[in-house]
Parts: C-alpha cells; sequence; structure tokens
C-alpha cells in the first residue's frame, strides 16, 4: 500500500517558503516594522502524545528540516506577492528577497524513545524547540508542523491512501457552497502531507466552478496557504495569529493593554480597514472587547494614556500608512470595533461568541454588517450550524476550514479512522519573558503555567470549559490506539 500512494513526480518535504499561512508574512513583515531585534523561543507540543514517531520518522524529519535551509523566495513568487498583496510594502518585500531560514542554528530536534533498542522502530517522543530573532524564526511553525505530520503518516501510520482524495474535497466543497457557506481552506499545519494538500485543492476549485455554474450561495474564498493560492489562482486569505498579541504581551509585560497594544501596532503598519479581522481570544474575549471599544489613537487625538500602549524599544512609531486622501481630523476618531472588519472565533463555544459578538456591537451603536470567521475544529454540519447563527445575529459569517479537509483519512485494512496528529507549536517567551496564550477553552491554554495563573487573576479572568472542546480527539480517534507505542510504554 506504500508504494501505491507515493507520488514520485512530487519533491518530499517542503519546498517554497511560500508553502506557509498568509498571517505569518503579514506578522513578518509587522515585525520587521517595529520589533526586528527581539529574541523569541518557540515550543512544540504533541496534543495526541498516544500517537508517537518512529526513530525512522524522526531522522527524515530531522532531514527535512535541514533541507529548508535551501528554500529562497524566487523571481515568480516576488512577482505574484507584488501583484497580489499590496499590504506588503517594498521594505519588507526586499528583505523577504535575501531572507533564509538556517536550521542549524535556529531549531533543535531531538528524539526521546520510550524503550531504546537502537531499532528503526523504536517510537518516542519529538522535541523541537526553535530560537533566534523573531524576525528570522517566525516562519518555521507552520513548515515544521507539516513536516512532523508528513513524517507520521509516512512511517507511523500507513495504512492509508490517496485515493478519493480529491473526490472527497470535492463533494465536501460542493455541499459547503450549496448550504451557502463562504469558506476557506485553512489546513497547511496539520495536512497529511503536501500531495494530499495538493489534491484538497484541485477538489475545492472544481467545486467552486460547478457551485458557480449552479448558481450555489456559497463561496470558496480562498486558502491560507500562500503557496496553493499562488498555484491555483485563488485568493490567498488570512490576518493575524495569537502570536502577535502573545509576543507583544511579553514584551511589554503588560497584560491589560497587550490588545490595544497589538490591535495598535497593526493597524499602524497596515492601516485601517486592511487585514481588519481581529482575532479576539487570546487572553480571552470578554479582556480583549475592552480593548476593541477603545478609539486608536492619532495624532489629532492624543493623550497622555495612549502611553500605555507604546513598546518600549520599538523601531518606529504605530503611525498608520498615510494617503492623499486620509484624514487625522477628531471628528474621523473611530474605535478598533469600527475600523475592524470582523473578528475571528477560535476557542470556546460558537453559539456563544455569537451572542458576545451581537450584544458588543449593539452596546457599541454599530449597526454596520461585521463579519465572522469562524475556525475551531469544523465540519460541513458545524459550519451550517454556526452560518444560521451568525446570519440570525445580523453577521455575515465565513469559515476557516482545516484538518477536516487536508487530514481526513480512514485505514483502508478496515474503513476506520485514520485519527490526524493534533500538533501545535506556540510561541513560548520574548526578550527573555514567557509568552502565554489563554483563550476561550481551557484546553487550548498554552505556555508557562504560573505566568498563565498570575494573568488570568490580573485580568479578572473567568475560567471555561468547553464540552466539545476536548483537543486530544478534536477530529476523531483512532479505533486502535493501543498501538505498538501503547505496548512499548507498558
Amino acid at each position: 500500500m506504500a508504494g501505491d500512494r507515493i507520488n514520485t513526480a512530487l519533491p518530499e518535504g517542503i519546498f517554497s517558503i511560500l508553502d506557509t499561512d498568509l498571517y505569518k508574512l503579514t506578522m513578518q513583515c509587522a515585525i520587521l516594522k517595529y520589533l526586528p531585534d527581539v529574541n523569541v523561543t518557540y515550543a512544540f507540543t504533541n496534543r495526541t502524545p498516544q500517537m508517537r514517531l518512529s526513530r525512522a520518522a524522526f531522522e527524515w524529519l530531522q532531514k527535512q528540516i535541514d533541507k529548508v535551509a535551501n528554500i529562497a523566495l524566487t523571481s515568480e513568487e516576488l512577482d505574484y506577492l507584488k501583484n497580489t498583496c499590496p499590504y506588503f510594502n517594498d521594505t519588507y518585500l526586499q528583505f523577504l528577497c535575501s531572507f533564509r531560514l538556517q536550521p542549524s542554528q535556529q531549531v533543535r530536534a531531538s528524539f526521546t524513545p520510550l524503550k531504546d533498542t537502537g531499532s528503526q522502530g523504536d517510537v518516542g517522543d519529538v522535541h523541537l524547540d526553535i530560537g533566534g530573532r523573531w524576525l528570522d524564526t517566525i516562519l518555521y511553525e507552520i513548515p515544521l508542523l507539516a513536516l512532523t505530520s508528513e513524517a507520521y503518516f509516512k512511517f507511523c501510520d500507513r495504512d492509508w491512501s490517496y485515493n478519493n482524495q480529491e473526490e472527497q474535497a470535492y463533494k465536501k466543497g460542493c455541499r459547503l457552497l450549496e448550504h451557502g457557506c463562504v469558506f476557506s481552506e485553512f489546513g497547511s499545519r496539520r495536512r497529511r502531507d503536501y500531495h494530499t494538500h495538493d489534491l484538497v485543492l484541485q477538489g475545492l476549485k472544481r467545486a467552486a466552478a460547478d457551485g458557480d455554474a449552479r448558481g450555489w450561495k456559497g463561496q470558496l474564498s480562498g486558502t491560507s496557504n500562500v503557496h496553493f493560492a499562488m498555484k491555483y489562482g485563488i485568493a490567498p486569505v488570512g490576518t493575524v495569529a495569537h502570536e502577535w498579541f502573545m509576543g507583544v504581551a511579553s514584551i511589554t509585560n503588560d497584560y491589560e493593554h497587550a490588545n490595544e497594544t497589538a490591535l495598535r501596532y497593526w493597524v499602524g503598519c497596515f492601516g485601517e480597514g486592511v487585514l481588519g479581522i481581529a482575532l479576539t481570544d487570546t487572553f480571552g474575549t470578554p479582556t480583549f472587547l475592552k480593548a476593541f471599544k477603545r478609539t486608536m489613537p492619532t495624532p489629532a487625538n492624543s493623550m497622555a494614556d495612549d502611553k500605555k500602549t507604546l513598546i518600549p524599544g520599538a523601531a518606529s512609531p504605530p503611525l498608520p500608512p498615510m494617503d492623499g486622501n486620509s484624514s487625522m481630523e477628531p471628528a474621523d476618531e473611530r474605535s478598533y470595533a469600527q475600523i475592524f472588519r470582523g473578528v475571528r472565533q477560535d476557542s470556546g463555544n460558537p453559539i456563544e461568541f455569537v451572542r458576545i459578538m451581537r450584544d458588543f456591537y449593539q452596546s457599541q451603536g454599530i449597526q454596520e454588517k461585521k463579519t465572522i470567521v469562524f475556525s475551531d475544529s469544523l465540519n460541513i454540519e458545524l459550519c451550517v450550524e454556526y452560518m444560521h447563527a451568525a446570519e440570525e445575529a445580523g453577521f455575515a459569517p465565513t469559515f476557516g476550514v482545516g484538518t477536516f479537509l487536508t487530514n481526513d483519512f480512514v485505514h483502508e485494512s478496515n474503513g476506520q479512522k485514520s485519527a490526524p496528529l493534533n500538533i501545535v507549536i506556540k510561541l513560548s517567551s520574548a526578550n527573555g519573558h514567557p509568552a502565554i496564550k489563554i483563550s476561550d477553552n481551557i484546553g487550548k491554554n498554552t505556555g508557562d503555567s504560573e505566568t498563565v495563573h498570575k494573568v488570568k487573576e490580573t485580568l479578572g479572568y473567568v475560567e471555561k470549559k468547553w464540552a466539545e472542546g476536548d483537543e486530544t480527539t478534536r477530529w476523531g480517534k483512532s479505533e486502535n490506539e493501543a498501538t505498538k507505542a501503547d505496548v512499548q510504554e507498558q
């Protein structure tokens, strides 16, 4: 079966600097402008710890990590970014042209077998430690996660094939489109491998074409993966990740103002209305909304209190890009909630989130229709449910569908679920201070536990646990998880 599923025409691993999510590039652009000399570390976590790599898988992974040092932006990719992503300034594009990952200096990978027999079949835990300047290391997350997943399914769970993956994605796309869902593909980080990702995009493109011909209300609005957006002529989508808020909070050590500071510098880099979907849950949505309703400072309305939302040592002040039509008159003062086109829901109960955001916008007198992007472990049924709830509350819902598309397989031998890995790489420190994420679900707490506890106390965070938010079984559970990995542990 292994030979049947290998496509020898495709190179292994990662071979394009753009084989990453758009928001990694947008955040790198902001870091270059404001925080180019900040040093950071990242931590890898396997939320499905019973699914371990073998020694052979780890050695393959190490080789692939070493190879990313050879990746560089091509002239065709540069032209694509210039023509497709006008929010990237010339300074950033020039930087990206000469940018190189240096894994020999920035990534330390290690393998700890449960029982060391020296065999290639020994299973154990993988550790990935990333460190260096934030500017230089921010692009590791997506490739390393994708490579780890590929290693597992290349060497450990091999009872699967590519059969019907394109057709499966086509049918999923058709169902979403027929129901009227506007959705993007968000599956880079936990995809089974590059070829699976490629097949999924082929299927979704075919579904979108058929949907247009049949007059379905839904829309394939893009993909978070810039390489595949370029390859298939669809929009690259994404704005900002938790990492931006986590980094700003860690650098300033001011969690009470971290959300507002992060928003202020984001608008300062890209301007009002650009990349305008705000992520609410880094330190809990209630805390975020306190910042979201504040007025965006400008030279015309600057107050002494605004200094609390300035980052010490930032390379430049957070002033939005100016054009000939810009106005800084006091009459144009607006809150972040007015400036941003909408918000993204990534943890906790989505239905409750819709209610919270409806009540918030109403309390602020904002009548403009806003967007909610749902992106937390979605499938077709959940997209349809959340779409109806959001539309009834007056929102324009869109969906970022990831692992459900790019890692949905069954075991060929018995038709049972071949469960994906649930793995994450998160910022763990910035300038020597711990970096944490709280979210709207205790299962997604990330970082130093003591810092998490202190920040929760400081912010008056109310603990939440969503019954459907079990991070160990987000996309199903294999029927045979008492595999040789578990047996070897006994």
